[in-house]
């Protein structure tokens, strides 16, 4: 028989049965669908954590004092250590070559208050590089100079969300809040960047002179982190090899182990990416269980279908249909249940990913491959969960199997 007629003859059977078809299909249309969206949100989670870093600043390397490790996942300082100096940033950025630019920074939360209104935000101090070395940018008003630092001036730059707390979203700038007890001038309002890949608002900061920082805010002569600007991407490694040997003869540590952390951007990169793309599997792995399950109900349908149609199979083979012939029909509809499923699920899944992205929900980034993939995929189960049941169907005798009715 030829095979556009077995193909019109399975349209047929299955269309006779809608309910069933719909039922059979079900698992395929979950799995695959499943599989759309989980890929698709995994890739934007991607892309959204890949594009915080690089808000962070451009070929960075953050150096900070003592030994950290993720704790509820956050950088967390195991211990205060006081060896970390601004001079250190001074011989980064003066003898490592590789290095373009170095910004000492020390942070730490306290009290702002404008007039009646309050609230706690981290001010950190630091040198006016450390908004280059950042991507940190004025929205209005204007930046500190190194002049205003070495003067200990007291001006601040604040970010949004500390502008929507004090000022109910009105332009501050000109106006003086005071920072603890200290009065500080705000002479500008920085772009907002939003969430950093530690969950802290990059808005709800307010920025200093870091010598001002240092003898008004804090009282402290050591800091807390070292912005650097590597010259290029490509040299953040040796950069980071040429921190770490400058600060170890620096800190007179011999033997001792590194009081200071190293993180440099690409680093950073590649840990979130595999990190994503390791959850993106796992989901993904657990929705394809759906495809398994849904190519066992194509298995039920078909071995139903097979004892159904017997006296079928067997007039076919009566009148001189051979067993590839039913073996082939049999194929082509598991085959036809599996595609449509699939196919059903790819656009479930994208229609999905389309209305999750556009309500805001999180951020989506379809995976076409994927979509073809899944859909090849649901494809080769209805078939290989078909097999079972057309062998059956076509080693039935003709003479049984017409007696059977």
């Amino acid at each position: 028989m030829k095979l556009s007629r077995n193909l019109v003859l399975s349209c047929e059977i299955l269309t006779a049965h809608k309910l069933r078809t719909l039922l059979s299909m079900t698992g395929v249309v979950v799995g695959v669908g499943t599989v759309v969206l989980i890929v698709s949100a995994g890739r934007g989670a991607e892309r959204e954590i890949l594009d915080r870093i690089r808000d962070m600043g451009t070929n960075l390397i953050v150096v900070n004092a003592g030994q950290t490790r993720i704790v509820a996942g956050r950088q967390r300082q195991i211990a205060t250590v006081t060896t970390l100096e601004k001079n250190d940033a001074e011989a980064i950025a003066r003898q490592c070559p590789s290095v373009a630019l170095a910004a000492p920074a020390m942070s730490k939360k306290l009290a702002a208050r404008y007039e009646s209104e309050n609230a706690n935000t981290n001010v950190v101090g630091m040198t006016p590089e450390g908004f280059r070395i950042r991507n940190i940018a004025i929205a209005f008003g204007r930046s500190f100079d190194p002049e205003e630092n070495r003067a200990r001036r007291r001006v601040a730059i604040l970010g949004p969300t500390v502008v929507e707390n004090l000022f109910d979203g009105v332009d501050p700038t000109g106006l003086r809040i005071r920072i603890g007890r200290v009065p500080f001038e705000v002479v500008g309002v920085t772009v907002p960047k939003g969430m950093d890949v530690n969950g802290i608002d990059q808005d709800d900061l307010i920025f200093v002179p870091l010598a001002t920082a240092m003898r008004r805010l804090f009282n402290v002569t050591h800091i807390q982190t070292i912005y650097v600007q590597a010259r290029s991407a490509e040299l953040l490694k040796t950069g980071e090899n040429e921190i770490r040997d400058r600060l170890r003869k620096r800190h007179r540590l011999g033997n001792k182990p590194d009081d200071f952390t190293i993180q440099n951007q690409a680093t950073l990169v590649d840990t979130e990416r595999e990190t994503t793309r390791s959850m993106t599997f796992l989901i993904g792995s657990v929705a394809g269980i759906s495809l398994a399950v849904g190519g066992i109900g194509i298995l039920a349908v078909m071995l139903i279908s097979v004892r159904e149609r017997t006296a079928e199979i067997g007039l076919r083979r009566a009148v001189g249909a051979r067993r590839s012939d039913i073996r082939t029909q049999f194929l082509l509809e598991s085959g036809m249940l599996a595609a449509a499923g699939g196919l059903v699920g790819v656009l479930g899944g994208v229609g999905a990913a389309f209305a999750v992205s556009t309500l805001g929900y999180w951020e989506m980034v379809i995976s076409w491959p994927a979509a073809l993939i899944g859909f090849a995929f649901s494809v080769c189960v209805g078939i290989v969960f078909g097999i079972y049941p057309a062998i059956r169907a076509a080693t039935l005798e003709p003479i049984e199997a017409l007696r059977s009715e």
